[in-house]
């Protein structure tokens, strides 16, 4: 059946869209930041304890460093250049989401498995 990881991945999905329907309007803005954190939460906690993680001083280092810039930029940047900075971050994440899929393909496909990966891709 279903994995306790598979599982905890899937709430946490349906905790990010939760978010960003939360995020959709100021009455609930709040309400979806908490649904958002939640979510990458239990994603972060659950890929550091599934086996998956091959150096977890690297994994330690690259998270203590992207949470300096993103405090910098959160104390630097005024509400007036918030869309830009909306913008740049969303860059970032096609960025990540390029390199993980040369990753995933690098890393090799077969079978049935592999059809679905270069769909993804």
């Amino acid at each position: 059946m279903y994995t306790p990881t598979t599982l905890a991945y899937l709430a946490a999905a349906v905790l990010f869209i939760l978010s960003l329907r939360g995020l959709s309007s100021q009455e609930r803005a709040r309400r979806g930041n908490l649904y958002g954190i939640i979510g990458m939460g239990i994603a972060v906690a659950v890929t550091l304890t599934s086996g998956g993680v091959s150096s977890y001083p690297l994994t330690i280092g690259a998270v203590v460093i992207a949470t300096g810039i993103g405090a910098l930029m959160a104390a630097r940047v005024a509400m007036t250049a918030m869309p830009e900075m909306v913008a740049l971050l969303h860059s970032f994440v096609g960025l990540s989401a390029v390199l993980v899929g040369f990753a995933s393909y690098m890393g090799g496909h077969g079978g049935t498995e592999g059809l679905v990966l270069l769909v993804e891709i």
